[in-house]
């Protein structure tokens, strides 16, 4: 174990982590760490696109943003944000990020107590460095976190991730649909994307055809959800489609997209980010599972249905396949995934 926490921290800095499933997977840590501190000021360190995963958190007082691509970046940007920091005069430093930049950051701030993984060749840089054991990354990403805290001696139940969107938020979740003219519609969510590589990615012509079987029964209209990134495969999807599709890529931030997702009835994802975000507005999701492991990233929703096959080589953990057939996506077939999302809504399939 870990040296003990002192429990008199006043002021308390959280390194957020850079990914939103990542962020999401943070959020019970993030709890466990308030009801530890109830009174201390806690403030996140985080990049901008993940910043309202804790800013829309009741137990953080303040987000800092991280913007490494200008006033943060580089040696220099480095030395700044340490700076800024130091004169924050935090007590505790709680590294959910594993990157040795990470904790060169809260050392170079003079914060006096310095909890993370000793990851990354980073141990020495922190005084209360947590050896990282062979099955820490075997346990859901939630867990990962916890155990960050209770191998310091604090207490660390699980709580499941939620994340609430803004009043504003849902008041422009609700002008869009509004203006779409889809108030009381049924809707199908889509995210067809991944950021973290194609791997992860079912097919888009797979996603329109169990879209359209979903919605020949149900009516309403499937939205598409993607960062500006996935827009071609958010595009390609539409395109497929023969029932009413409206494709919102690239328009809306993560506070909006997760407001919009909160009015839909049903959800069909690869493993993502927006996953995580459809589970966490407790929305009905069917998830489809390839590359990656769902020991550690599946949805925390007792309303997801995971889709995945077995094969020889899965989970790889990587970006992209390097075999000359994505088998592992390929055997997942739109049959499967409308089966599951309308037992889901409790509806008889007879579209075979």
């Amino acid at each position: 174990m870990a040296a003990m926490i002192r429990k008199d921290a006043k002021k308390i800095l959280v390194r957020g982590t850079n990914w939103v499933g990542d962020a999401l997977m943070t959020l019970p840590a993030l709890v466990a760490l308030r009801r530890n501190f109830p009174s201390a000021e806690l403030h996140v360190l985080a990049k901008p696109w993940v910043a309202p995963v804790y800013g829309e958190n009741p137990a953080v007082d303040r987000v800092i943003m991280l913007d490494r691509e200008a006033k943060h970046r580089g040696v220099l940007g480095l030395w700044r944000i340490s700076q800024e920091l130091r004169r924050e005069s935090y007590d505790l430093a709680v590294l959910f990020q594993n990157a040795f930049q990470a904790a060169l950051i809260v050392y170079l701030a003079g914060i006096p107590q310095r909890l993370g993984y000793n990851t990354d060749a980073r141990g020495f840089l922190l005084n209360r460095a947590i050896r990282l054991q062979p099955d820490d990354k075997q346990v859901h990403e939630t867990h990962y976190y916890l155990r960050i805290l209770e191998r310091t001696g604090l207490d660390a139940p699980y709580s499941p991730p939620i994340f609430q969107p803004s009043d504003q938020a849902l008041r422009n979740a609700r002008n869009t649909l509004e203006g779409l003219r889809l108030i009381g519609s049924f809707l199908l969510g889509i995210a067809p994307g991944a950021a973290f590589g194609t791997a992860k990615q079912w097919p888009a012509e797979k996603f329109a055809q169990a879209a359209d079987v979903i919605l020949s029964k149900t009516g309403g209209s499937a939205l598409l959800f993607g960062s500006p990134k996935e827009a071609e495969v958010t595009a390609r999807v539409k395109a497929a489609m023969t029932q009413p599709a409206v494709d919102l890529a690239g328009q809306t931030d993560l506070a909006g997209a997760a407001a919009l997702i909160q009015r839909c009835q049903m959800f069909l994802t690869n493993d993502s980010g927006l996953m995580h975000l459809a589970a966490a507005v407790d929305v009905p999701l069917v998830a489809i599972f390839g590359s990656t492991n769902p020991t550690t990233t599946s949805p925390v929703s007792g309303k997801a249905r995971l889709i995945r096959h077995e094969v020889d080589c899965s989970p790889c953990l990587k970006p992209h396949c390097d075999r000359d057939v994505h088998q592992c996506m390929d055997l997942v077939t739109p049959d499967e995934v409308v089966e599951a999302a309308l037992d889901l809504l409790k509806i008889k399939d007879n579209h075979s």
